[in-house]
């Protein structure tokens, strides 16, 4: 029985690309497993099939001899693996091997090929930092120090010893990955003498023990942006830990924390602050001092009958934006006081008051005329 051309086998031409011809053999895979066609007795002779041609045609040299003498140039056992170019059970498992590590290698974090990362990118640090509200209103240069690992002085980062270069791992031949036969199926696994560096180091270096890196504080100078807010995230690109073997550095990444205010409270850009005024300059009206973020203070008039929740805004008074420009605004609320602990002259101008006052209460007026309304329709 004369062989089928590889082409027609794949479903694809021969200005297919290597792209193309990988993508039409794992949907062929798939769809000819001997598993998922039990009905099919041709089902595992057409699998080997497709097998065949794209271990021809998958490999540049095996499909220049194929697209100029066809079938011909793998005659006599120059074939893609077995007798006559056709696959044993060996390539079988292997072929579905390859199909299960394509669907689910990237998946499980591995590498096609193997382990063959000589290097570690280190990792990531992050480090919580706390401000004042006066310092993230003007921003601020600071030192900070944080335990990390840096590369090895002794061995340069390669964690060999004198300088020594690392040497292929005997075990896996520097894949990384060692592959066992388990019945039908070829498993891979890391490869237990290199832990998947795919190399080896003979003579570890005797300060960072082969690591390539050592543990140390630094000092690291950080500015700090006026405007910062509680959750701001700074990036200091490769100062995080020390790459494995002279692996890159990762990044540190700073977390600010904005500590409460005794006197503001901040939304965004905007502060406020709630600003006591005794009941004389409430009722007569007239002027207050009232603090500002930046260290200064403001005159603000209190207009006559001010209530307590009344807010005032005090324009460009708050804190920078720390994206784009402008400056938030700065709210006073007033709380209107009540005198407490009054002298008997007090006491005696205050019952006065009360009694040449006692129309000249407007939210009060308001409140019990709508008290006298409701129990009125409850009555009726």
């Amino acid at each position: 029985m004369s062989k089928r051309d590889y082409y027609e086998v794949l479903g694809i031409t021969r200005a297919a690309t290597a792209v193309e011809i990988k993508k039409a053999y794992r949907t062929k895979a798939k769809e000819l497993h001997p598993d998922r066609n039990p009905d099919n007795p041709k089902a595992e002779e057409q699998f080997k099939e497709a097998n065949e041609a794209h271990d021809v045609l998958k490999n540049p040299e095996k499909k220049a001899a194929y697209d100029q003498y066809g079938h011909a140039a793998f005659e006599g056992g120059m074939g893609s693996g077995g007798r006559g170019g056709h696959p044993g059970q060996g390539d079988f498992a292997s072929a579905f091997s390859d199909v299960f590590d394509d669907l689910f290698g990237d998946f499980m974090g591995g590498q096609r090929g193997g382990g063959r990362a000589r290097a570690t990118r280190g990792t990531d640090l992050r480090y919580n930092l706390r401000v004042t509200l006066e310092e993230a209103f003007s921003g601020l240069h600071k030192t900070i120090d944080v335990p990390t690992s840096i590369a090895c002085d002794e061995c340069n980062g390669t964690g060999a010893e004198s300088g020594a270069e690392p040497v292929t791992c005997p075990t896996c031949s520097g894949m990384g990955k060692v592959r066992a036969q388990q019945g039908f199926f070829t498993v891979e696994r890391t490869c237990p003498t290199c832990h998947g560096a795919g190399q080896m180091i003979k003579n570890p270096c005797g300060s960072c023990g082969g690591a390539g890196r050592v543990e140390k504080e630094r000092s690291l100078s950080v500015n700090i942006p006026a405007g910062v807010e509680s959750g701001t995230r700074i990036r200091l690109g490769g100062e995080g830990e020390a790459g494995l073997r002279g692996g890159p550095s990762g990044d540190l990444y700073i977390f600010i924390e904005v500590e409460q205010h005794a006197l503001f409270e901040r939304e965004g850009a905007h502060l406020y602050c709630r600003v006591p005024v005794n009941i004389g300059v409430a009722a007569l009206g007239g002027d207050i001092e009232v603090p500002t973020i930046d260290g200064g203070k403001s005159r603000v008039k209190v207009a006559e009958g001010s209530q307590t929740g009344r807010q005032m805004r005090l324009r460009g008074k708050g804190m920078p934006a720390l994206r784009g420009t402008g400056v938030g605004d700065m709210v006073i609320e007033l709380a209107v006081e009540t005198p407490v602990n009054l002298t008997a002259r007090q006491k005696e101008i205050m019952r006065e008051f009360e009694g040449i006052a006692a129309d000249n209460n407007p939210e009060g007026s308001s409140f019990f005329s709508k008290v006298k309304t409701f129990w009125e329709t409850m009555k009726s």
